[in-house]
């Protein structure tokens, strides 16, 4: 199983564009992911605010920030 975290915030577009995606995935592959609210810590805002969505791979820390595709999401999580 791959475990993902999202750093997203509330009337992103681009964050909701992400989710879809990743339920995609979710739905061909054994993925799990959560999302997290950056407007609640002053440095997740610093880190990710120019950079959201940004996708956190769990099991090797790596992070794909936007813009990306299904097809680099999908490569991203088999890494």
């Amino acid at each position: 199983m791959v475990k993902l975290t999202i750093y997203s915030t509330t009337h992103c577009h681009l964050c909701e564009q992400a989710e879809v995606m990743l339920n995609k995935l979710a739905d061909k592959y054994d993925i799990q992911w959560q999302i997290v609210e950056i407007s609640e810590q002053n440095e997740l805002i610093e880190r990710y605010g120019l950079t959201i969505p940004v996708v956190l791979h769990m099991g090797n820390l790596k992070e794909l920030n936007w813009p990306f595709s299904y097809a680099d999401l999908e490569a991203f999580t088999s890494t």
